[in-house]
């Protein structure tokens, strides 16, 4: 029962942060700050405490493999499911129906139930999972539906087609601009997310078998500490409850591919993994993780609205709660 606090407390939290910004305390775009608190602070400063205070083996780069996979599948999935439908409802479902929160969300659930030493577990889950939520998922679908990553679809006048208006140059020239253009912009949207630089910096320590200075962690923990309370309070920040149908439709949508796809992911992780019960155990938990945080800044930047995917980050991290909750006390370790 102690081991249920802990999440309870984080829906607590969204709960609040959503009342007080009902109540007016907040302007509508000031979960922005948050964003750069979290993105750029918290959840980097989580990383290197996890990595120097935990011991990270080369072979657990598998998990890493795993979750790139399970991050990228469900994308290409839902491009294919969906050629049919307006660009728009497509951008929705690849940026939402892809990736896992682990660094705001997991990271202190699992702790909760499993103890420290499954953060090793989930940090390797999140080194591929950072590949897909920091810019991969963001990258592939302004990529495959030929959206300007710089502008909102509604500055770009989105119709009802299923991508973006796109002429290939016929020039050769004019071609291998578009490819360095493209090119520059992909590596951009990597480079430029903290996390995914923070990750990694944290292979080239794993590799090269770089110790980390034991200051940092202790200079770095009370940032790392405040990573809980920040992301799930931006996600509360961030939450607004549907308002047509069409969004509550949205919402099922993602969750009718999440679901599904998490279960398959976590039987694969337990069932191919090659390692103890207690690693697949942490592993199958993270499957079943709920929307990453950075598909509400995705979403923000395509669509121009971020609360729809907050609210779909709120709703599957309740689900995600109660599956971690059944497979804590189902499956030994």
């Amino acid at each position: 029962m102690i081991a249920l606090l802990k999440p309870i407390a984080f829906l607590l939290i969204i709960a609040a942060a959503y009342l007080v910004k009902r109540a007016g305390l907040f302007r509508p775009r000031d979960y922005r700050v948050m964003q750069v608190v979290v993105f750029d602070f918290t959840l980097p400063a989580s990383i290197i405490v996890s990595f120097a205070t935990n011991p990270h083996h080369l072979s657990m780069l598998l998990i890493s493999a795993f979750a790139i996979v399970f991050g990228l599948l469900p994308l290409l999935l839902v491009y294919a499911a969906t050629r049919h439908r307006p660009v728009a409802d497509r951008a929705f479902l690849m940026l939402n129906c892809s990736g896992f929160n682990v660094g705001n969300f997991c990271f202190p659930v699992i702790q909760a139930f499993m103890g420290p030493s499954a953060l090793v577990t989930a940090s390797m889950f999140d080194i591929g999972n950072s590949v897909v939520v920091t810019a991969g998922s963001n990258v592939m679908t302004t990529s495959l539906l030929h959206i300007d990553m710089n502008r909102t679809l509604a500055e770009q006048h989105a119709g009802s087609a299923p991508t973006m208006p796109y002429t290939k140059p016929t020039d050769p020239d004019a071609r291998r601009l578009a490819r360095r253009a493209k090119l520059k912009q992909i590596l951009k949207g990597f480079f430029t997310s903290v996390p995914f630089d923070i990750y990694m910096l944290m292979i080239v320590v794993m590799v090269f078998s770089i110790p980390i200075p034991s200051f940092l962690p202790t200079l770095l923990q009370p940032i790392a500490d405040a990573n809980s309370f920040c992301s799930v309070f931006m996600v509360g920040m961030l939450m607004d409850l549907p308002k047509t149908r069409k969004d509550v439709m949205d919402v099922l949508q993602v969750l009718g591919w999440r679901l599904p796809l998490g279960v398959l992911f976590a039987a694969a992780c337990w069932f191919l993994l090659p390692f103890d019960a207690s690693v697949r155990k942490a592993a199958v938990m993270l499957s079943l993780a709920p929307t990453a945080v950075f598909s509400t800044l995705f979403t923000d930047r395509v669509l121009g609205n971020a609360k729809l995917a907050g609210f779909t980050l709120s709703i599957t991290a309740i689900i995600a709660i109660v599956l971690m909750t059944a497979v804590n006390f189902l499956i030994p370790a």
